[in-house]
């Protein structure tokens, strides 16, 4: 235990679920986007549906690959 009573087991827990929660905002507020923005189009021209899926799809697995990195990096500080 330090001087100040904060172990830093319990300061290596805080900041790895403040990286996984701070990680995971900007790729949330993307997908809620990319899957609005998407519909909204499929919804103005249909026949473009497939095209729009395809890159809604393709926009959506990157935004989840910088929740996956946030989720990594946590898992870093956790156990390292």
């Amino acid at each position: 235990m330090d001087t100040t009573g904060i172990s830093p087991e319990v300061v290596k827990m805080i900041a790895a679920a403040a990286t996984i929660a701070i990680g995971a905002i900007g790729p949330a507020l993307a997908i809620g986007m990319i899957g609005s923005k998407g519909l909204e189009a499929i919804g103005r021209n249909p026949e473009a549906a497939s095209k729009v899926q395809t890159s809604m799809v393709l926009g959506l697995a990157f935004a989840e690959a910088i929740a996956i990195y946030a989720l990594v990096i946590a898992l870093i500080v956790k156990f390292v």
